[in-house]
C-alpha cells in the first residue's frame, strides 16, 4: 500500500508532536519531516518531495502564505493544507491564491483533518465548514473582477525583504543580483501597487499577511 508522505510545518513543537501522533493512527499516511518555519519548509519540501504539507501561517523567517507560494511554484504536485487559528476572509483568500488546497482552523475536530487530507489527495479543495461561505464566493469571483495584478515570485521576494527592513544593498547580496536590479524591482512594485514610498510597501506587506506586525 502506497503511503502519503506528509511534511509538518508549525513553529510550536507541541503542535507538530500532536499532529504526528494523530497521523500515526492512519496506516496510509506517514510524516517524513518537520519544519519550524516557512524557510525551512521550502528547503525540506524540495528535499523530501512530500505529497502534502500541513502548514501554519504565522511563523518567523518566512510566513506560511509565502512558503506555500514558493513550494507550489517549485513543485505544483505538492498539496498544501493550511492549519491556522485565523478565521478571516483575507487569510483564507490569500491562502487559496498562494496555492493552498485546503484551509482548516486549529480548533477543528481530528476527523476534519482526515477529511481534508483525503480530499486533497483526490485533487479536491477543502475548506473548513467554520469558514464563511462568503469566502468561497469572494475566491471564485476574483477573476471576474480582474482588479488584482499578482506579483511575480521575485517581486514578492523583494517586497518581503523591504518589509523586513533590509537595505537595497543587503537585498542585492541576499538575492545574488545587482543593486540596480533591486532598484528596478522596487520601482515596478511601486508602479504595480500604486504605492509611492517604502513605508507604504511595508504597510501593504503587513496588510497582505506577508509579515507580522
Amino acid at each position: 500500500m502506497t503511503r502519503a508522505r506528509i511534511l509538518l510545518v508549525d513553529d510550536h513543537a507541541i503542535v507538530r508532536a500532536g499532529l504526528r501522533a494523530l497521523l500515526g493512527d492512519a496506516p496510509d499516511m506517514e510524516v517524513v519531516a518537520e519544519a519550524a518555519d516557512g524557510a525551512q519548509a521550502v528547503t525540506l519540501a524540495q528535499e523530501h518531495r512530500p505529497d502534502i504539507v500541513i502548514m501554519d501561517i504565522a511563523m518567523q523567517a518566512l510566513n506560511g502564505l509565502e512558503a506555500t507560494a514558493r513550494i507550489r511554484e517549485r513543485d505544483p504536485r505538492i498539496r498544501i493544507v493550511i492549519l491556522s487559528m485565523h478565521n478571516s476572509r483575507e487569510y483564507v483568500t490569500q491562502a487559496l491564491r498562494a496555492g493552498a488546497s485546503a484551509y482548516l482552523l486549529k480548533d477543528a475536530a481530528p476527523l476534519e483533518l482526515e477529511l481534508a487530507l483525503r480530499a486533497v489527495l483526490r485533487g479536491d479543495t477543502y475548506l473548513s465548514p467554520a469558514v464563511s461561505t462568503q469566502v468561497i464566493h469572494d475566491y471564485l469571483g476574483r477573476d471576474a473582477k480582474k482588479t488584482d495584478q499578482p506579483l511575480t515570485p521575485r517581486q514578492r521576494e523583494v517586497l518581503l525583504h523591504i518589509a523586513q527592513g533590509h537595505s537595497t544593498k543587503e537585498i542585492a547580496h541576499r538575492l545574488l543580483v545587482s543593486v540596480k536590479t533591486v532598484e528596478t524591482h522596487r520601482m515596478q512594485l511601486m508602479e504595480r501597487l500604486g504605492i509611492n514610498d517604502i513605508p507604504g510597501l511595508v504597510r501593504y506587506a503587513i496588510r497582505e499577511g506577508l509579515i507580522g506586525i
